[in-house]
């Protein structure tokens, strides 16, 4: 394992971290804000709590590194969203689209950062 590695790995998974909590808090803190702009989007706002607790949990997974078929499930439903989040602000032409790109971005260096240093077999840790 390069040290390098794990520091960038630790540093852009750590702002991802950060980026995710916020939305967590806020769809919480702001559920009808959240909700004005789902329906704007026309998203069910039915998916907001599940989304934040989906988005904590996927957090979870990928910190703890206790099962690493977990963590990629985390990271594949982490790209999910923000791939459906581009192509939403895209169709509705809101603008939004840029903080669903810059997500992807992170998560996209914060998972071949974690190829890098935990490899890439599937078997638990």
């Amino acid at each position: 394992m390069n040290r390098r590695d794990l520091v960038i790995y630790r540093i852009v998974t750590g702002i991802f971290t950060v980026h995710m909590l916020f939305t967590a808090v806020v769809y919480f803190a702001m559920h009808n804000m959240v909700a004005d702009m789902f329906e704007s989007l026309g998203v069910p706002t039915g998916m907001i709590y599940p989304l934040a607790i989906a988005k904590v949990l996927g957090l979870v997974a990928i910190w703890t590194n206790k099962s690493k078929l977990l963590k990629e499930l985390a990271y594949i439903g982490f790209a999910i969203d923000f791939v459906l989040a581009i192509s939403t602000h895209l169709m509705a032409n809101d603008g939004g689209a840029a903080g669903a790109l810059v997500a992807l971005v992170f998560l996209s260096t914060s998972y071949f950062f974690n190829r890098k240093v935990y490899g890439t077999s599937l078997k638990s840790a």
